[in-house]
């Protein structure tokens, strides 16, 4: 029988009962355990399996599941190699995602009534004599319970797991910075919660395990809570969230999906959501697990492509980018955004701990992104990560923030109507008149400050985020695969219907150097016609051919 695909499920007794396919990550409960620190932090961007895996945790160190733990573990790594702590714990879990943030108020109290529902059912599950005063602050309630179970269960202990600890900072940071400064501060409801819970470490709180997506607290918090080791650049634990390729091959395996499928099915996913690493030492790139579930539980149900390769869950939370992009401002910002799309390298160390109340600098600006999942460690060069963009969805995402403060320059936006034009002329007949007339309309917008620094780069860029938008279609381009390849190729998602396929030899003359412009022409042309003799190339069928000069606001187009 195959096992269903456990897209949406974060509940690991669940997934383990109601027979879904479990990606083994148990192998790093031992690890984990086996690490000098007992309390632990570990970062992930969003969506990376870190609910499920705490779940996993939970359900293994839970005195209460003894009876369970062949059930539960029988055909995983722990399983087989138990460790001397399986079940022995009394588990205190916190889960802070979904607090509404929209003031200091409704975040303190969100924060406490998660605090006192968590251990009101700790108190139950594990049958405390305590009450759980609901009205009382978040660090009173916890300190009580502490004093409770040091009385009444002096001989066990209790494991801490933190998921999303920092998901209601991440919203307040980005959207009422301020608020976020008041939260954390010396006198802070959150700052003595955490207080209270590195005092408990001297009795009963044995182990803590904490999760979520940036240290965006820990600079306000440390000086009250500062034992949490951060692991998240740990070589070992690289892969302990999201797949690797072996364990994506190895589910679509057990879903009998023939290796022919897999051939066409592979190349999309590593392009769209593979490219992850966290760590300067890792062995291997990482891919988004939950878009992985997202795209092959679409496929198995249409034994299509999924219209559209980003789940709308995993957009929403990505669409706060300029949120966290705002933080930093001025040129730096700028500069940022456009190696990121153009797929440029950064070199920058990666930040562990943010004091907000310190204006972000750019090296913070590019650390978050990198703990946010927008950039991932590529490379080291002069003993610094060199950071990219990770893969397809991330550029997407870039390109539509790109094109907003793009908008927001030239005063003007494409609106769904010129969409659709370029896409009719693009695909039935294969033409760029449309694109290239609201390519001109951009540069002529734009201001003269702007044309400082217009080069060859910056106008293709500028195309290429207008083609990022035309969801038919996969942009392939030099920016991408940075070797000799064509500015542009435009190739349908879905070859079979037929579409044109349009490539584009970009070049560009500074203002006064007009009478240079048959050469240009005739050099783009050359390149273009030697680019079509690329073996991935040269039998493409309804590949249209097109050389594109711009002089500062005004363009020339040769079909070739």
């Amino acid at each position: 029988m195959i096992k269903k695909l456990p897209y949406g499920i974060s509940n690991y007794e669940e997934l383990i009962r109601d027979n879904y396919y479990y990606v083994d990550k148990t192998k790093y409960i031992e690890m984990l355990e086996n690490l000098a620190e007992k309390r632990i932090m570990l970062l992930r961007p969003r969506k990376f399996g870190k609910t499920l895996f705490t779940s996993t945790l939970e359900n293994y160190y839970d005195i209460l599941k003894k009876d369970k733990f062949e059930e539960l573990y029988k055909d995983t790594y722990i399983g087989k190699h138990p460790t001397n702590l399986k079940n022995s714990y009394h588990i205190l879990r916190f889960n802070f995602s979904g607090i509404d943030t929209s003031t200091v108020e409704t975040t303190i109290n969100g924060f406490k009534r998660e605090v006192a529902s968590s251990i009101k059912l700790f108190v139950e599950r594990y049958g405390l004599d305590f009450y759980v005063n609901t009205e009382d602050e978040a660090e009173n309630i916890l300190d009580n319970l502490i004093k409770a179970f040091l009385v009444q269960r002096a001989n066990d202990k209790i494991y801490v797991i933190i998921d999303e600890y920092d998901h209601f900072a991440n919203e307040l940071l980005g959207f009422y910075p301020a608020q976020f400064k008041d939260l954390v501060s010396k006198n802070g409801k959150v700052r003595k919660w955490y207080e209270i819970l590195k005092k408990g470490t001297e009795t009963v709180i044995d182990r803590i395990f904490i999760t979520g997506v940036s240290p965006i607290t820990l600079d306000s918090l440390t000086s009250g809570f500062n034992i949490c080791s951060d692991k998240t650049q740990n070589a070992k634990l690289n892969e302990m969230l999201g797949f690797t390729g072996i364990e994506l091959q190895e589910l679509m395996d057990k879903q009998e999906i023939t290796k022919e499928m897999q051939l066409e099915l592979l190349p999309i996913m590593k392009e769209y959501y593979d490219g992850y690493k966290f760590s300067l030492e890792g062995k291997e790139r990482i891919y988004n697990s939950n878009m992985c579930l997202y795209f092959l539980n679409s496929y198995l149900e249409s034994k299509e492509f999924p219209r559209n390769l980003v789940d709308v869950n995993i957009a929403s939370d990505y669409s706060k980018i300029g949120k966290m992009l705002d933080l930093c401002k001025g040129e730096k910002r700028a500069e940022i955004i456009e190696k990121t799309v153009s797929g440029e390298g950064i070199l920058s160390e990666i930040t562990q701990k943010f004091n907000p109340a310190i204006e972000f600098t750019d090296t913070d600006l590019v650390s978050m992104l990198y703990y946010l999942g927008y950039l991932t460690i590529s490379d080291e060069k002069l003993g610094k990560p060199e950071l990219k963009v990770p893969n397809k969805v991330m550029r997407e995402i870039y390109s539509e923030y790109f094109m907003k403060l793009l908008d927001d320059d030239a005063k003007m936006q494409i609106d769904n109507d010129e969409y659709n034009q370029i896409l009719e002329e693009l695909a039935l007949e294969g033409k760029i008149d449309k694109i290239i007339e609201i390519l001109q309309k951009y540069l002529k917008n734009l201001s003269n400050r702007d044309y400082q620094r217009f080069d060859e780069k910056y106008i293709k860029l500028i195309f290429y985020c207008i083609s990022m938008n035309l969801k038919i279609y996969t942009v392939k381009s030099e920016l991408e695969v940075q070797r000799e390849y064509p500015d542009i190729l435009l190739v349908p998602r879905d070859r079979s219907k037929g579409y044109n396929i349009v490539m584009i030899e970009f070049k560009y003359l500074k203002k006064g150097e007009e009478k240079k412009l048959k050469e240009k022409q005739k050099e783009a042309k050359e390149q273009i016609l030697r680019y079509s003799n690329f073996d991935e190339i040269k039998d493409i069928e309804k590949l249209n051919k097109y050389t594109v000069v711009a002089i500062n606001d005004k363009i020339y187009v040769e079909k070739i």
